[in-house]
């Protein structure tokens, strides 16, 4: 929808409101194949007219460096010719994946012979707010789209040349595939008033999640009447036991915190145990220190890293998303889990060990929404988890926590089957 044919913003954002609320209704009675249809017409659409999407892609980062987004910023908002077939690759998943609607659970019949169960629907109208990353605009588009949901995207100014022609790509595959054009919108104008309309649709709209800096989370949250599944921020901590492959720390380490600094699942802060600190920490800052990561560390880290800087006490509630990390050396895994439970974000733990016991402990104790042994931090994404593409990871435990695909954007109600039972 253009403004131009609306008289203010609000009417426009209601419109749209109304449109997806009429498509919701639409979409939770399309069949799996169609379903399906739509996004296999969206993939081929995006390959096809990678051209156009990455030319409009141009656009937003030559506007982004001019005002001196950071290179992790930047990172986030390319669209490379890989970004362009993991995008069409993630639909053709998604549209392989078991589709949850309709699905019955939890069986049951009661002593007077009613039959009752529990029936897996959607969610209803979506509304996504987002920064930087264009993929969002697609992996929402779809996974809501699978889900049986209408969905209404909203990206950062900063990415508005990607996201308008993505959403041209879709609207022309859901076009292609019969499905309602509105069960995909876009908010066509980067003014941020448009956010604080969108939040008040509460009549419209069923869910809200929004996707970027803590400060557009907190922002969205204190405004929204409607629901809000988020995460503020991702510090992830890796812990390495005293019974841990050295060598194996060093490599997991290095990953969660090098391969792709800015991002809500790389690590932020190491802990390290006492009785290995001596041993490990020169392992590790070699390794680092090669991978340009700058180390910042508590008193014991410096007794044996002098050459490094000194941890400030806000380092150890920092989401750096840069190549930075904060160190520090723990008495044990008690220590490391009162650390963690103090400063982390319910985001993602990790534990480096060879010791079942510690291993299970910390697994049970540890409070994240991906807690994970011997490996990096890195695979709390849905992809890597085996959902497909995610419309985001939930820090909030209702109603779901972790990464959020079609499964997560639907709910259950209950239905029963009688004959002629009447309640005395």
């Amino acid at each position: 929808m253009s403004l131009e044919t609306t008289s203010s913003l609000e009417t426009c954002i209601v419109q749209i409101a109304q449109d997806a609320r009429k498509a919701a209704r639409t979409m939770a009675a399309v069949s799996s194949n169609r379903k399906n249809q739509a996004l296999a017409a969206i993939a081929g659409l995006i390959r096809k007219k990678a051209a156009f999407i990455q030319a409009a892609n141009a656009k937003d980062i030559e506007h982004a460096k001019a005002n001196g987004l950071s290179p992790a910023m930047v990172d986030r908002l390319t669209i490379t010719d890989k970004g362009i077939d993991a995008m069409a690759d993630g639909l053709l998943f998604v549209a392989g994946l078991t589709d949850p609607v309709g699905s019955l659970s939890d069986a049951s019949v009661r002593p007077n012979g009613l039959e009752i169960a529990r029936m897996r629907i959607p969610l209803g109208v979506i509304g996504i707010i987002y920064e930087s990353r264009p993929n969002v605009t697609v992996d929402a588009a779809g996974l809501c789209l699978k889900a049986g949901n209408a969905v209404i995207l909203r990206g950062g100014s900063e990415a508005i040349h990607s996201n308008m022609a993505l959403a041209g790509v879709i609207e022309e595959g859901i076009k292609d595939a019969g499905l309602p054009v509105a069960a995909v919108q876009i908010i066509p104008v980067p003014d941020r008033a448009a956010v604080d309309i969108l939040l008040k649709q509460e009549e419209y709209i069923d869910l809200i999640i929004p996707r970027g800096g803590e400060g557009l989370i907190r922002h969205v949250v204190a405004l929204s009447r409607i629901p809000v599944l988020k995460h503020y921020k991702g510090v992830c901590h890796a812990y390495v036991d005293d019974t841990a492959d050295l060598g194996m720390a060093v490599n997991i380490s290095v990953n969660a915190k090098a391969q792709r600094p800015g991002v809500c699942n790389a690590l932020e802060t190491l802990l390290v145990h006492a009785s290995i600190a001596e041993t490990f920490l020169p392992l590790a800052y070699d390794a680092m220190t090669k991978a340009g990561v700058i180390l910042r560390g508590c008193e014991k880290t410096l007794a044996i890293l002098p050459q490094i800087a000194s941890a400030a006490p806000e380092d150890w509630d920092a989401e750096y998303l840069d190549l930075i990390l904060a160190v520090k050396v723990v008495k044990n895994m008690e220590d490391a889990m009162a650390h963690i439970a103090a400063h982390g974000s319910n985001h993602t733990e990790a534990i480096i060990t060879q010791d079942y016991n510690n291993s299970r402990r910390f697994v049970r104790e540890v409070d994240a929404s991906l807690v994970i042994v011997n490996a990096s931090t890195r695979f709390n994404d849905g992809g890597e988890l085996g959902l497909g593409a995610e419309m985001g990871i939930s820090t909030s435990k209702l109603h779901a926590y972790g990464p959020m695909g079609i499964k997560e954007l639907t709910t259950t109600k209950f239905v029963a089957w009688g004959n002629g039972q009447i309640r005395s």
